[in-house]
This record gives C-alpha cells, structure tokens and sequence, in this order.
C-alpha cells in the first residue's frame, strides 16, 4: 500500500518472484471512469474507489479462502478502505516516503495513467495505518530490491528455492507493527 509513485508495483514484483506467490495489479482493477478521471487529473472520490475495493477485496477473499499467499497493489489511503480489505492473515506493507523520493520516482516511470499532479491530492487523504492494524512501514529511499528484502526479513518469509532474495536490510530500517491483544 501507498500512495501513487511509492513503488507498489515494483517491489511487489519482486517479492511475488523471489517468493514465488500470485500477484496482481490493483491499478488494473479500475473501471474505465476511474482510470479516465485520474488521468484527466481529478482525484477519484470514495464514491469511485468503492467497486474497485471490492474487487480487490475479492482477490484477496479467494486466495486466503483457499490458503494460498499472493500479494496484490493498493493504494489503501484510508483505514475504511483498509477494513474493506482486511483478513486474518493479510498484512499491509506500507511503502512510505516524503514527496521528494515519491515525485522523483513518479517523474522516471513511464506508461501510467495517473499524472503526478495527484500526489498531492492522495498525500491529503492518506491515513497512515494505525499501531492496531497489521503493518509494516518501509520507508523509501533504497533500491526497490534491498525494500523487497526487508519485507521478507521482517515478515519472516520464506524465499523460493533458487530466487535471488538479497540477504538482510539494513537493521532498524522498518517497523512492524501488530495488533495489540
């Protein structure tokens, strides 16, 4: 989760690769009024993201339903939205970073239908999660590998035989928090 330019895409990639699960594209979930309006520059309303929360929800409902680790992109801005999604054993990965970071790697990615000019709109709306949801919190700044690494590290994950998972981050490059009891 993250918002537009943090390197959801990217580093899930990679993670899905190297621990060889599903993955998908939250982004090719819109409908076509949403990818219309971002790209026209206007910020989608709850109104929009709603239909396509519940698609991705539903990715995540049929592959936790039949115990099978996958990992989808979301931007998850809100905590409502977040709800929307959540399952015992789903963890958001928070990819956060300041504007800096995030503007500079929305200017060097190429082929996407959400303009930079929305970043702003979507740093406005972002509800960091709270210490009682199932996070981790990345922060920006490092290759999307060495990030891809420190979730596997922090999450305790197992790399595929044979991926080329790099050895452990950086110490105290992330924090993980979980539900309090």
């Amino acid at each position: 989760m993250g918002v537009s330019g943090s390197g959801k895409s990217t580093v899930a990639a990679i993670l899905a690769g190297q621990l060889g699960w599903d993955f998908a594209e939250g982004d090719d979930m819109h409908p076509e009024s949403n990818v219309a309006k971002m790209a026209a520059g206007e910020p989608l309303t709850d109104e929009d993201r709603w239909p396509w929360l519940d698609v991705v929800a539903g990715w995540i409902r049929e592959h936790t339903d039949a115990g099978q680790p996958g990992i989808i992109t979301c931007s998850a801005l809100k905590r409502i939205y977040r709800d929307r999604m959540r399952r015992e054993n789903v963890w958001f990965v928070h990819l956060s970073g300041n504007d800096e970071v995030i503007t500079r790697r929305m200017a060097t990615r190429t082929g996407h239908f959400m303009p930079p000019a929305l970043l702003k709109s979507q740093l406005a709306t972002l509800e960091p999660p709270g210490e009682d949801e199932q996070t981790l919190v990345v922060d920006l700044g490092r290759s999307p590998a060495e990030e891809a690494a420190e979730i596997i590290h922090a999450l305790r994950l197992q790399p595929a035989y044979g991926s080329s998972a790099l050895g452990a981050p950086r110490p105290g490059a992330s924090s993980v928090q979980t539900p309090q009891s």
